[in-house]
């Protein structure tokens, strides 16, 4: 029994102890599984990594691209009174999707058939809609052109190949059939690019300059080169990647849009320039005119004109002249040489110097005077009339006499006075002066080389140069480097402004200036004045006329074919207090060549454009001469309302009655006639009297039907205006309710 009841006691712990054994039995095998997972898991990693690692970055990069770029928007620039003229508009690539892309066959072809279906029905409408859009294209071409892409179902069909549309026409294409649904629908979207634009054409094109062809964000010339980096701004980052069934953008860093520029340039000043001397050039036939307009006191460059013959006869802006090309200047250098002069103390301005028959023979070579084959020479004169007259030979001797022992001393008066001193603009391509500055070299200088340096021979110049060596004379002896653009801008305020350079704090002393002061107003003023074309009756004006033979091109020299000229006006106005400097250069083939002849009267009507513009800024006092009258004119009309008019204006008058029965006859309508005499309204009152008719003419049309109507009269209008003619003369009588006639002017 012993042994029996040990083995039940054996049997029950066994089978105490079964379940716990086989709890841990599961639990080792659910991290068998958990184990065996987690390895394939890993497994599967480790072959998407390496084995598929191509195919999963070719279905990344379809759901998202990174790094594209933002362009930023490019900065306007403007004149100097806040006109745009370059300024970046979208314009938009008008396309259209024939086919439909979709994974799912499906819907791809549920759509495919939409959208030909729709575009079947309403090609004749669209290409109808685009006609009216484009006019310049026919319902005809509109149709073949989409129907030719339909056939071949093109995608990114261009409908207009050579055409960029603006943003409105865009706009009014989306409002056609099938045009109007969303472009994953309809096909029709427009592909929007950002272009320079220039609303005054070719007005200053050269010197605002251009973006290349082929990129609109890479600039090419003129001030959009020289000021790229404010223009420009900086250009943003983005990545594009779908969610759910839609892409969006994402802005990793946004763009900065560029600043502007306010230029020194005036639009209107610009346009009577380049007017004036396009006239001018067709006149002559000329080659090439240029005009620049700087103001005195600061060297801003109000206008510049380039204008060259093209291919095609026609007068346009192909290139920078003004800056980018030096020339001779001629006798407009002349002034240079005579301020060292009269500075140095070698001479003044009433020595007189002989100038001969017209022909002086100069270290072996002849000079000549202009005339000098039929006029013969001008004799002694003095230095005053050397420059009037243009006198080489009076120069050319006056500067070899003094400086030919020591030619380095001219030299350092021409610098002294910044005279062809770089100028070192930040247009690209612009050229300073050469000028021969070592009487040493033995290459370079000759024995002739002053005297011909001295009238503008033998040194090459930009137009600017000149100009601005001109405006330093005007701005009472400072010279300062000309500008071209005041201010850089962002959002419509002045975040920079760029400062006036000063080059010369003073040219030459007060005598010497007081003296090419007048000379200068005397080359324009004196009766026989080689500038005299170039007066304006308004102001006085101070310049120098130019006339250089130039070397023909290709290295041809002086003789050789037709000869060409240079002529040239510079000068600044008004003479009492200068406040524009102006130069007018023309190249052209042959005689005739006159710079005051040719360019004086360039010179006269952009002076005068420029002065006219400005009286918009002054007080009417300040304008008038001496002889003007500042009262208004006054017509026939109501006498109160006339009396109220002048109180409210200050304008004094008096009044004058034609009867003793005005003053007792106040509730009839008195009326009144007027006349000016010493600045002052002289009204002559007159009353409405019964059974008389009245004198309207010279009155408004309101004031004679009410005067009329008052007195019982119907009346009948003809024409606008003051009344000229009445069909009953004054005085005669009357009788109320007949119709007065009146022709008005």
């Amino acid at each position: 029994m012993a042994k029996n009841k040990d083995i039940n006691q054996s049997t029950m712990q066994n089978k105490t102890a079964s379940p716990a054994n086989m709890g841990v039995s599961r639990f080792k095998w659910i991290i068998l599984v958990m184990a065996a997972v987690a390895v394939a898991i890993i497994l599967t990693a480790c072959k998407t990594m390496l084995t598929k690692k191509d195919y999963w970055e070719t279905v990344r990069e379809r759901f998202t691209k990174n790094n594209i770029v933002e362009p930023a928007l490019r900065g306007n620039i403007y004149d100097c009174n806040y006109k745009l003229l370059v300024g970046s508009v979208p314009e938009y690539r008008l396309c259209m999707d024939f086919k439909v892309i979709d994974k799912d066959s499906l819907a791809r072809t549920r759509a495919q058939h939409y959208r030909d279906s729709v575009f079947l029905q309403s090609v004749d409408s669209i290409a109808m809609g685009m006609h009216a859009i484009f006019p310049d294209y026919t319902e005809e071409y509109f149709k073949e052109r989409l129907m030719k892409g339909f056939n071949e179902k093109k995608n990114g069909w261009s409908i207009l190949p050579r055409h960029m549309a603006t943003f409105i026409e865009y706009q009014e294409c989306k409002k056609l059939p099938l045009f109007r649904e969303r472009p994953y629908k309809g096909g029709f979207h427009g592909d929007e690019q950002m272009r320079r634009k220039k609303p005054y054409g070719s007005l200053a094109s050269r010197t605002l300059g251009s973006l290349y062809r082929d990129s609109d964000r890479v600039a090419k010339n003129g001030l959009e080169l020289a000021y790229d980096s404010i223009l420009r701004g900086t250009d943003g980052i983005k990545h594009n990647t779908k969610v759910r069934n839609a892409r969006v953008d994402f802005t990793d860093r946004a763009a900065v849009d560029g600043n502007d520029l306010m230029t020194t340039i005036d639009v209107d000043i610009q346009d009577a320039a380049e007017k004036a001397i396009v006239a001018q050039l067709k006149n002559l036939d000329a080659e090439l005119g240029i005009v620049i307009v700087m103001e005195a006191k600061t060297g801003d460059v109000k206008a510049i004109v380039n204008m060259s013959r093209d291919a095609n006869g026609n007068y346009s802006e192909i290139m920078n002249y003004a800056v980018s090309e030096c020339m001779e200047p001629g006798s407009t250098f002349k002034t240079a040489s005579i301020m060292v002069g009269l500075e140095d103390k070698k001479f003044t301005k009433e020595t007189i110097i002989d100038t001969g028959s017209g022909v002086w023979m100069l270290h072996g070579r002849p000079m000549k005077d202009w005339g000098w084959s039929t006029r013969g020479g001008f004799g002694p004169i003095s230095v005053k009339k050397v420059m009037e007259q243009s006198s080489n030979i009076g120069v050319s001797r006056l500067i070899d006499e003094h400086y030919y022992n020591d030619p380095m001393a001219f030299i350092k008066g021409l610098e002294r006075e910044g005279a062809g001193i770089p100028l070192d603009l930040p247009i690209k391509g612009a050229q300073n002066p050469r000028m021969k500055k070592d009487p040493k070299n033995e290459h370079e200088w000759w024995k002739t080389t002053l005297p011909w340096m001295s009238i503008g021979y033998e040194s090459l110049l930009p137009p600017i140069s000149t100009c601005a060596f001109y405006n330093g004379i005007a701005n009472h002896g400072k010279l300062v480097k000309p500008r071209f653009v005041k201010a850089e801008m962002k959002d419509g305020k002045i975040v920079r402004e760029f400062p006036i350079e000063v080059l010369r704090e003073k040219m030459c002393s007060e005598s010497t200036l007081k003296d090419i002061y007048e000379i200068l107003e005397n080359v324009v003023s004196a009766p026989d004045g080689t500038g005299k074309k170039a007066r304006c009756p308004q102001f006085k004006v101070c310049g120098k006329t130019g006339t250089a033979q130039i070397a023909a091109a290709g290295g041809g020299g002086y003789h050789s074919g037709i000869t060409r000229y240079l002529i040239s006006f510079c000068g600044f106005f008004p003479a009492e207090d200068p406040q524009y400097t102006c130069l007018v250069c023309i190249r052209k083939y042959g005689l005739p060549a006159s710079g005051g002849g040719h360019c004086g009267p360039v010179f006269a009507q952009v002076a005068q454009s420029v002065m006219a513009a400005g009286q918009t800024h002054r007080r009417p006092k300040d304008i008038c001469d001496s002889t003007s009258v500042m009262t208004p004119r006054i017509g026939a009309g109501d006498m109160k309302e006339t009396q109220y008019v002048l109180k409210q204006l200050n304008v004094p008058y008096n009044t004058v009655d034609t009867s003793k029965a005005a003053a007792k006859s106040e509730s009839k309508m008195a009326l009144c006639s007027a006349e000016t005499s010493n600045n002052k309204i002289k009204l002559t009152r007159t009353v409405l009297t019964n059974g008389k008719m009245p004198d309207v003419k010279g009155m408004g049309a309101r004031d004679a039907v009410y005067a009329l109507q008052s007195a019982g009269l119907k009346v009948k209008l003809k024409g606008a205006g003051r009344v000229k003619k009445q069909s009953v003369e004054p005085g005669t009588a009357i009788n109320k309710g007949i119709t007065i006639g009146l022709e008005l002017e």
